[in-house]
């Protein structure tokens, strides 16, 4: 069967649709063109003290040392694996315990009452605090870097998914009952479907949060890694290493972003376009 040609409306929409995405990616890649440019300008000609902010042209050029000659703790892939690796395991379990948690603690109100108040007073505490404490139990090593991104991760998480439950069409739940449902099939075909909105969109959140948990550890206390590479540029005042730094954690942060997009379109394609595309 010969498929159906696109409308003239249909073929006008997408032209307008295609044209509105160059003049983003123009209005984007101008706005950064602009900003950079202003920022050398502004430093050449001594209204910014490059001391402490640097200029991009530094920045670059020490983006190509690290990259041709490594850091001074070894290759910069090296570093960055490190540090994805901490950030990936640490966003892998607190994702998978703040969707449990919140599923779990989201089907039982006498859980949720119970443990609330603890789940309270845990957020509450200071990450920072936190990170100094799991170098103290773990030492050095990937382990404290870990825990702390899976501490920064869990909160997210878990408030997503427990309000995604919560949230949950009653009249459904209430009707697969009655259709003979148990509880494990309304909490899987139902409710966990329902929340599923929720707990993707704090996927896209909680991985920054991850990264922040590894990299504030490693600023903390570590061997290897992207924060300890910060740490050391920041004692030899080294503005342009913090900021080249910065940039590779930034060039890592959107790849992830681009990555749990395709992953959320595809996961919700059911969902009509304009509520799935972030526009990223």
């Amino acid at each position: 069967m010969t498929p159906a040609l696109p409308s003239t409306e249909e073929r006008l929409a997408l032209r307008r649709a295609q044209n509105y995405r160059r003049l983003v990616i123009g209005l984007r890649t101008g706005l950064a063109v602009v900003a950079i440019a202003a920022w050398e300008i502004t430093v050449r000609i001594g209204w910014l003290d490059p001391f402490f902010f640097s200029q991009p042209s530094a920045i670059y050029q020490q983006l190509v040392t690290w990259l041709t000659e490594g850091t001074g703790q070894g290759p910069l892939w090296s570093e960055l694996l490190v540090t994805m690796e901490e950030t990936a395991l640490g966003f892998l379990i607190g994702s998978v315990l703040g969707i449990v948690f919140g599923i779990a603690l989201g089907r039982n109100k006498l859980a949720a009452d119970v443990f609330s108040i603890y789940i309270k007073v845990a957020n509450a505490i200071p990450r920072v605090v936190l990170g100094s404490i799991f170098i103290i139990m773990f030492g050095l090593g990937m382990g404290s870097k870990v825990a702390l991104a899976v501490v920064m991760v869990f909160f997210v998480v878990f408030g997503n998914a427990f309000q995604g439950v919560r949230e949950a069409d009653r009249n459904m739940i209430a009707n697969a009952y009655i259709l003979g449902a148990s509880a494990r099939q309304v909490t899987t075909s139902v409710v966990l479907p329902s929340a599923l909105s929720w707990i993707l969109a704090s996927l896209h959140v909680s991985f920054g949060f991850a990264l922040v948990g590894a990299v504030v550890g490693e600023f903390l206390g570590a061997r290897h890694g992207i924060g300890l590479l910060i740490s050391t540029a920041q004692g030899t005042f080294n503005a342009a290493g913090v900021f080249a730094a910065m940039i590779v954690l930034a060039i890592v942060a959107l790849g992830a972003e681009y990555l749990l997009t395709a992953v959320e379109n595809k996961l919700l394609k059911w969902k009509p376009p304009q509520f799935v595309e972030m526009g990223m």
